[in-house]
């Protein structure tokens, strides 16, 4: 297939700071099994420099979906011609609204009006640090990802995230047989790409069951397509989740969309860390250093930075916009 297929980014962001959002926010009183915490919402104010990455490393991009609550960055350029502001309301079906699950929003990221059949989504936690090629994401007009069985475990009763990759392997395995879809996708589940991992892929291959599948907390490729083929067989799952508020315990998530690919063979392997990897933040500067030498020497082609709990907020908040502004110094024209 021909590399001019277009590619689109879609990015989603929200300022945890807007009091519009807030008080919305505070109207609803999540259960016991949702997941609220407030640092799942909280602004870094590094928006800017995913921008201007994109911009230098990855020109080629089509056109960038910027999906939001409906706040803005006070620096961000409506007017560029690549960029397509997308509100919630813009997309989302009016019964999921308001939303305050990151759920709701990705299983309907399909309905974006003028998203190509092939994009990228990313998390606004995740940033290109060195010049990205297409087919880092698309080869062959399909997906570029990682076919590794994997096992799991939700003993956690409140890590929501589990609960729902378990859920997402349930309907799985209500449509795929794994040892039927490996045969007819064989050279994608023992490759090279995966080392090691496909020697686990070829010991399991009995197997009619997934039992789960290797993840990575990266951009990954998907095609719309994909979406609409879930919604059309899974409407009733789907919709259960979108109605909830806040993610819960009996959701299943966007990995779903993503184990469809795999296992129906719309992808092309690629191996496990050749994107890049996630970096999870404890504590203050003196204990990340590792991670401002991976932005500043730019080490890999993609970093996500995991936000948690215990995390001296402001100074490593300065810190990391001083480590992206040691390569990224430079405003993009998505920037007044």
């Amino acid at each position: 297939m021909s590399k001019n297929y277009p590619i689109d980014f879609v990015v989603t962001w929200v300022d945890g700071n807007d009091p519009v959002w807030q008080a919305e926010k505070a109207k609803y009183s999540p259960n016991k099994n949702a997941d609220n915490r407030n640092v799942r919402f909280r602004d870094w104010d590094n928006m800017q420099y995913w921008f201007r990455a994109v911009e230098k490393f990855a020109p080629w991009v089509n056109k960038i979906h910027f999906v939001t609550y409906g706040h803005l960055p006070k620096w961000l350029n409506t007017d560029n011609p690549k960029l397509n502001i997308v509100k919630h309301s813009d997309f989302i079906p009016k019964e999921y609204l308001p939303t305050f699950s990151s759920r709701t929003i990705e299983f309907n990221l399909h309905r974006i009006k003028g998203l190509s059949e092939r994009f990228v989504y990313f998390d606004d936690d995740m940033f290109l640090l060195k010049p990205a090629s297409k087919s880092l994401f698309f080869v062959n007009g399909l997906p570029t990802d990682f076919a590794i069985t994997s096992t799991l475990s939700v003993a956690d009763k409140k890590d929501t995230v589990q609960y729902a990759k378990f859920n997402n392997i349930v309907i799985l395995n209500s449509h795929f047989d794994k040892k039927e879809q490996m045969k007819k996708n064989l050279d994608k589940w023992i490759n090279l790409e995966y080392g090691w991992n496909s020697l686990r892929n070829l010991i399991f291959m009995g197997e009619h069951r997934f039992k789960c599948l290797a993840n990575n907390h990266l951009p990954f490729g998907f095609l719309k397509s994909i979406y609409e083929e879930i919604w059309q067989v899974e409407f009733d799952t789907l919709d259960e989740t979108c109605k909830h508020k806040f993610r819960t315990r009996t959701d299943v998530n966007q990995w779903l969309i993503r184990y469809w690919q795999l296992a129906k063979g719309c992808f092309e392997p690629i191996g496990r860390r050749k994107k890049g990897f996630v970096y999870e933040i404890y504590n203050g500067v003196e204990q990340n250093q590792r991670l401002f030498n991976i932005i500043e020497q730019q080490q890999i082609p993609i970093i996500c930075i995991n936000d948690n709990d215990s995390v001296d907020f402001k100074p490593m908040k300065n810190r990391i916009k001083q480590a992206f502004d040691k390569i990224l110094s430079e405003k993009s024209s998505f920037e007044k």
